[in-house]
């Protein structure tokens, strides 16, 4: 279908590079490189996906960083994000080969987290002053566990200690306290802005300056600079428009790489044949073994059958045993007040149990996620203005209180800790069950701090 359109992949490539960052775009040739796993290509692309990784989950990046910590970084956010193959983890760690691989990883990156969509949410220019809110769920489900567990299973060979465990655990607690206070920090200077600005504003829904704003008024020439990003980002927001035209013109050249991958290995494969003819079986007994296998399968299948129907009269005769359980104990049941009470015990129960799960539902579904434009209002303004009524010519969208969503996160906060609670209550319990094993041992528990 594409491959009539000769000039339509070196465009859907070069609409790729522009929509990228400026200080991370690639030469389109780099990509043709790496079709062919040239070696030349490979560190261009290990700079180019830490330069974009570091943007999206580091805030930022820096060439200081040797290549070696570069493609480590690189290796961990891949394993983080559920990137399975093998090979990828095996490269070297100097950035010397692999370029094909990396080109499948850049790929997969595109495909699975919206990469180039990331990259211009976290690059966009902010006028107005905004803070990320977010009341959804984790969605990481368990194939997605299992996906980062295999991903991982290379790097994992080797024993970790654990005091060093307990050192990462005790550093990442500082850097969220610390987090904590430049937050709380950056919220007192902006009630500043906001309400020394009160008033000012052209749209007397906001009525407020943002730190942007409050800066251009400071520095009139920096105008000049924000009309460079703003330009610059309508230029990434065109290419990235184009790309969108063109993107089944690159996934149609992603198969020819794999088609090319899958060649090279055939010829390895038949390479190592060729080496090792002396030593492998003849053509017979090939076929034996193939039907041996097939046999196997057949064996495995009609075990499964048998295990199915096993499992289905199982399940019946432990309903129809639990029913006549249910009877038996209503026969023996001295009075019927008491297996009132105890139906409606268990009626409440369930009742609170899917309470829960339509609130988690609900929550779930009209979860916040994403940045939100922070407007200040105080009592006389909301009285005045409606809070956030109709004053605007156009309507308002994800209006979002303080309030609702510090009660969202107390409501989270108390689900989590009973939930911890619970966990500490079975880990104790495995603990007491182990401890009574040992012979000749006192177990001292921690003191409560």
């Amino acid at each position: 279908m594409w491959r009539g359109r000769a000039g339509a992949l070196p465009a859907a490539i070069g609409a790729l590079c522009r929509a990228l960052p400026p200080g991370s775009r690639p030469a389109p040739e780099t990509f043709r490189l790496a079709k062919f796993d040239r070696p030349e290509a490979s560190l261009q692309i290990w700079r180019l996906l830490y330069s974009l990784l570091k943007q999206i989950h580091d805030g930022g990046w820096t060439e200081l960083d040797t290549i070696g910590t570069q493609i480590r970084f690189v290796k961990s956010v891949l394993w983080y994000h559920g990137y399975g193959r093998p090979e990828f983890y095996q490269l070297p760690s100097d950035g010397s080969q692999g370029s094909r691989e990396l080109l499948l990883a850049f790929s997969w990156l595109l495909n699975r987290i919206s990469l180039l969509e990331q990259l211009l949410t976290v690059n966009r220019v902010k006028i107005r002053d905004e803070a990320s809110v977010c009341t959804c769920e984790d969605n990481l489900s368990n194939s997605w566990k299992d996906r980062t567990e295999i991903a991982l299973e290379p790097c994992l060979k080797r024993e970790v200690d654990v005091r060093y465990l307990q050192w990462l655990n005790g550093r990442l607690r500082f850097q969220w306290r610390s987090l904590h206070v430049e937050s709380q920090e950056q919220c007192k200077l902006l009630h500043k802005i906001h309400s020394y600005t009160s008033g000012c504003h052209m749209d007397q829904t906001i009525g407020h300056f943002s730190v942007t704003e409050t800066d251009l008024i400071r520095q009139p020439d920096s105008y000049k600079q924000l009309l460079q990003s703003l330009e610059s980002e309508t230029s990434r927001l065109e290419a990235f428009l184009e790309w969108k035209q063109l993107e089944p013109v690159y996934w149609h050249w992603m198969e020819t790489v794999l088609d090319t991958l899958s060649e090279d290995a055939n010829t390895f494969k038949s390479e190592d044949v060729c080496k090792e003819k002396n030593t492998l079986p003849n053509a017979n007994l090939c076929c034996h073994i193939a039907s041996n296998i097939i046999g196997e399968i057949d064996k495995l299948t009609k075990d499964l059958v048998t295990l199915h129907d096993g499992l289905h009269e199982l399940v019946t005769c432990k309903k129809s045993a639990w029913h006549e359980k249910v009877k038996s104990r209503e026969r023996t049941l001295p009075d019927e007040r008491e297996f009132c009470a105890a139906v409606r015990t268990i009626t409440e129960a369930v009742k609170l149990k899917l309470s829960d799960l339509k609130y988690h539902c609900a929550h779930k579904k009209n979860g916040m996620h994403g940045p939100y434009r922070l407007v200040f209002k105080d009592k006389r303004s909301a009285s005045k203005t409606g809070f956030l009524s109709s004053v605007s010519k156009e309507p308002i969208t994800n209006v979002v209180n303080a309030t609702e969503v510090i009660s969202k996160l107390q409501m989270e906060e108390a689900t989590l800790k009973r939930e911890l609670k619970r966990l500490q209550e079975e880990c104790r319990h495995k603990l007491d069950e182990i401890a009574e094993g040992l012979v000749g041992v006192i177990c001292i528990p921690p003191m409560k701090r």
